[in-house]
């Protein structure tokens, strides 16, 4: 589980209690304490907020998920209160403020799912930087960071929470709470191997292009990994034994699209959707999963990027040649790029919808 600094946590707690307490009592009362007649915020990290609330049946510690992907970065955490209150409102029949009425929303993958779940997707949220949106930089959830200007951050910004409109999957949710079974993991590993082919076919061809290198290294390839995730999870037939779901298609058919057409900021959308997801709230998934199901390193081979190196260094550089390639484009294709990491985080959602029914179908047959 991701820990977030004392400080941030400390902004984040003041913030909380002393501008919104409202919004506290809210969430305490949707998410699982509906007679709380008291709520403070106490903490947080990368997969809850935490709140101290009191009702009839006395005071008590509430552990709340972030509905998108697990997160990993301070300016993750606005994105998920905002998102926790705006559900809590809904829940509740109560109006949102106009203040959040008009900030961006999304919830999943993944995240992610997020992504979720996402994030991710099954991968995690490049905002974590995959998975995911920026919020206060000192980490103030209801506040606005002040725009540095760069593509990166536009980029977050443009799609702030799309990854995290869950359309009522709980897929993600159920593997992060550590509820899901290792069918259901090995399910969601299936689809990873599908659109991991056509990814990775696409950077194959792009590999030489000096504007796509930096973000591809070859220790971020992923494909190897799956396929030995997939083996100890399913056995050596496992090739026979896994099908994409109908949105894995439709996700996979997109960037084989996009590969044709040759676009590269398009590719460089749904590369950035997927990877920084893996190395943000990816990494929160792999720990719920090993310890659920007792995985050392075999069956979670996906999440391991030892041989990457330092991993802020990397999303740091990945983020610089982001900038680096928005420069190159002009306005019309930085939208563009914006609205193809959307479609990512569509597909992604609509991948763990269609893995609930598939599940839901199961249960039943």
């Amino acid at each position: 589980m991701n820990e977030f600094d004392p400080a941030v946590i400390s902004a984040v707690v003041a913030h909380m209690n002393g501008d919104h307490p409202e919004d506290n009592l809210l969430i305490a009362r949707a998410f699982g304490r509906p007679e709380a007649t008291e709520s403070t915020m106490i903490g947080l990290d990368g997969e809850a907020g935490v709140w101290r609330v009191t009702d009839a049946d006395g005071t008590q510690d509430l552990r709340v998920t972030w509905p998108g992907w697990p997160i990993s970065e301070r300016a993750e955490i606005r994105r998920e209160v905002v998102v926790l209150y705006k559900s809590a409102c809904e829940r509740l029949g109560v109006q949102p403020r106009e203040e959040h009425e008009a900030a961006p929303q999304g919830g999943h993958a993944g995240h992610p799912g997020g992504h979720p779940g996402g994030h991710p997707h099954g991968a995690g949220h490049p905002h974590g930087q995959g998975g995911h949106p920026g919020g206060h930089p000192g980490g103030h959830p209801h506040g606005k960071a002040e725009s540095d200007g760069s593509f990166s951050q536009a980029l977050r910004e443009a799609t702030w929470g799309d990854h995290s409109d869950s359309e009522g999957s709980t897929f993600m949710e159920d593997i992060m709470r550590r509820r899901a079974t290792v069918e259901d993991y090995a399910a969601m590993v299936a689809q990873h191997y599908f659109v991991y082919v056509a990814l990775e076919e696409a950077s194959r061809l792009l590999a030489a292009d000096p504007r796509f290198a930096v973000f591809h290294p070859e220790a971020l390839v992923r494909l190897p990994a799956i396929e030995a995730d997939l083996e100890h999870l399913l056995g050596p037939d496992w090739r026979d034994r896994i099908e994409a779901v109908p949105a894995t298609e439709e996700y996979v058919a997109r960037i084989r699209e996009l590969t044709a057409e040759g676009w590269l900021p398009g590719i460089v959308a749904h590369h950035y959707t997927r990877y920084l997801g893996d190395l943000s709230g990816g990494q929160m998934i792999a720990r719920a999963v090993a310890q659920q199901h007792g995985f050392d390193g075999a069956g979670v081979a996906f999440y391991d990027f030892a041989e990457l190196g330092g991993i802020p260094e990397f999303k740091a550089a990945y983020r610089d040649a982001l900038n680096t390639l928005g420069e190159s484009l002009d306005e019309v294709e930085q939208q563009r790029v914006f609205d193809e990491v959307r479609a990512a985080y569509g597909f992604n959602t609509r991948t763990f919808v269609d893995l609930d029914r598939g599940r839901a179908a199961a249960a039943t047959a």
